[in-house]
């Protein structure tokens, strides 16, 4: 059967998306015939421990939506289902957000908007059916100009050649305020990921240029583009770094974006939906993900990892990751059936024995965890979104659309998924000795998290040597810039930004026209003076005033300069020997940004703090440990 599957593999090496891998250059050959092969051998050795399971496992249905469904799910997810339906008319909170969308955002709304209401005019439904021109009233903009998710209501065009991708069109607009553009920084644009502008923006510009074609083509590690982050001087957000109100807001627009990157792409983005089947509510193996960390939270109040996931890498990392082979070769069959039997009895007693786990064993044990959750590590959801990343143009959108991905993971998928990321890192790292590059670690890791057993194997199976290596691309991309994908977009953070402020403005809108109902006009002019003056007078103009409730019983009022970093700001809290609250070190503490037009965010000590400030005036700044 192999030998069928390497055919078919040769006979189709030119289809797949992005030479994936097949990129057969002199020598070149062996090398990527060594490395499918790696593949293959995996593949087989995972059907093989399955032919030793036992219990069969339930196949987990995958629902084909009916007509319209899918984007009616879609805009529930992306918080606008009070666009259509009987809560039409409560769309207020919706305005606002709309009004915060790019022009490819807007597009994909608008299309998912004109699908629902088509099929509920079918399906006759009484309800209120807005027309999509309604939502909008947009102009329509043909000049093709571009507007980033700061300022999407302002549209400027510029004419300075730096700002266009390819020095032809003149008429490319950041629509930021600063017209300075991240472009123009340095000559290796094309390694640089900009995360200022819309990625759908940006691949609209992108579509009718040559540049970002140059990175097609598979090969080996080395010709993996240095992909980097320009600095940003108003700090970069990690996943994590924002407070939940604002991350659902973030939730819905990478939704959004994720659809208008692939919209304007070309390529279909669907959203899986998995029928519930019966799943075991305890125990290690084929349990649920969130039910897992709930019974694991028990033992060990916040952890956001799986025990059973922490102590099989830890195990593994124990021995030393410079044997050769690691996770390629498979532990013995029987043995790593009997440890899992033995794991499920007796490691919440605390009493199983790891002192003669063999080293390959355990990491065949950890790649069977992942096998064996009820939903694939990925989701359900995004598994197909996650694999068809490999059919997108450039490399430069793959990693865009991973990014947003891993925004749009839940949170323990997604914490799980960092730190097996960071694992393979670290065995990779040992690559001299343990013969394991980031292309055969990939190699090996991909049917672990891709081909995934509940999505009924026949469709795998057909089309499983396109898959083969293009999902092996995939796991490279995201061992390999893992460090980027836990980054949220700033075009992003800047509409959350945006949306709070309109919000707060309507808010304020409201409040006095209670007030104006409640009392005489007079009055309220009055009122409104006394609530503007203790602020202007609390600080002076470029000072800001920190707190750090953990660190001094005192408030500190720090002069902004152009250097100033949040770094410093929390040295100069830690210096101060005399008056401390409680020790902490400098990596447990950290700046953050409350209030004004973010919920709170957690700074990166090379924030520049006078660049953040003129971004958000009204914050308020307060040094404490980050939650875990």
């Amino acid at each position: 059967r192999r030998s069928g599957q390497y055919t078919m593999n040769h006979d189709h090496s030119k289809k797949i998306p992005d030479g994936a891998s097949f990129d057969r250059s002199g020598s070149q050959d062996s090398l990527d015939e060594l490395s499918m092969d790696d593949y293959w051998k995996e593949l087989e050795n995972i059907h093989e421990t399955r032919g030793n399971n036992h219990e069969e496992r339930v196949a987990l249905v995958v629902k084909e939506p009916d007509e319209g469904e899918l984007e009616e799910e879609w805009l529930k997810e992306a918080g606008l289902s009070n666009l259509f339906g009987e809560s039409s008319g409560d769309s207020l909170e919706s305005m606002v957000f709309l009004s915060t969308l790019t022009r490819t955002q807007k597009a994909a709304v608008e299309k998912r908007v004109e699908t629902v209401t088509q099929t509920m005019r079918k399906r006759n439904k009484q309800h209120q059916i807005p027309d999509v021109r309604d939502i909008f009233r947009l102009q329509n903009d043909s000049k093709g100009k571009v507007c980033d998710g700061s300022e999407p209501s302002t549209m400027r065009t510029s004419e300075n050649k730096n700002e266009t991708y390819d020095g032809t069109k003149g008429n490319f607009s950041l629509g930021t305020d600063e017209p300075k553009s991240l472009l123009e920084d340095m000559p290796s644009s094309d390694t640089d990921i900009n995360l200022e502008i819309s990625f759908a923006e940006q691949a609209a510009n992108l579509k009718d240029s040559s540049v970002g074609k140059m990175y097609k083509g598979g090969g080996s590690d080395t010709l993996l583009p240095n992909f980097r982050l320009p600095k940003d001087k108003t700090g970069t957000t990690k996943i994590g770094d924002l407070a939940p109100q604002d991350m659902k807001k973030v939730y819905s627009l990478a939704l959004i974006e994720l659809t208008a990157l692939y919209d304007i792409l070309g390529t279909e983005f669907k959203q899986q939906k998995a029928v519930k089947i019966k799943t075991k509510d305890s125990g290690l193996f084929g349990v649920p993900l969130s039910l897992l960390l709930e019974q694991d939270q028990k033992k060990v109040p916040g952890t956001k990892i799986p025990l059973i996931f922490q102590k099989l890498i830890a195990q593994i990392e124990e021995t030393t990751l410079e044997t050769e082979g690691l996770l390629r070769i498979p532990g013995v069959a029987t043995r790593v059936k009997g440890l899992c039997q033995e794991l499920e009895a007796k490691f919440y007693e605390g009493t199983f024995n790891w002192e003669n786990v063999k080293q390959h064993d355990a990491a065949s044990v950890l790649k069977l965890f992942i096998r064996e959750l009820p939903q694939p590590l990925l989701t359900v959801e995004y598994l197909k979104a996650f694999q068809d990343v490999q059919n997108l143009p450039t490399r430069k959108q793959q990693l865009q659309a991973l990014n947003l991905l891993v925004i749009l993971l839940p949170e323990a998928n997604r914490d799980t998924l960092k730190v097996l990321l960071e694992f393979l890192q670290r065995v990779i790292d040992h690559r001299e000795k343990n013969k394991m590059t980031l292309k055969n670690v990939a190699m090996v890791m991909a049917p672990n998290l891709f081909t995934f057993h509940g999505f009924g194997s026949k469709t795998i199976e057909q089309s499983e040597f396109v898959m083969a290596a293009g999902t092996a691309n995939v796991m490279r991309f995201m061992i390999q810039y893992q460090k980027l994908l836990w980054t949220i977009p700033k075009f992003i953070v800047n509409q959350v930004r945006k949306q709070n402020t309109e919000s707060q403005k309507k808010e304020k809108k409201d409040k006095a026209m209670k007030k104006l109902l409640k009392k005489m006009a007079y009055d309220r002019e009055k009122h409104e003076k006394q609530e503007k003056t203790p602020n202007d007078t609390d600080v002076p103009q470029g000072v800001i005033r920190v707190q750090a409730p953990h660190l001094s019983k005192v408030s500190m009022a720090i002069q902004l300069t152009e250097e100033l970093k949040a770094g410093d700001i929390v040295a100069r809290f830690l210096s101060q020997k005399s008056g401390n609250v409680q020790t902490l070190k400098k990596e447990e503490v950290f700046l953050y940004e409350i209030g004004g037009n973010i919920g709170e965010r957690c700074l990166d000590d090379d924030t520049y703090m006078k660049d953040l400030y003129q971004l958000n005036p009204n914050a308020e700044w307060v040094i404490k440990p980050k939650q875990s």
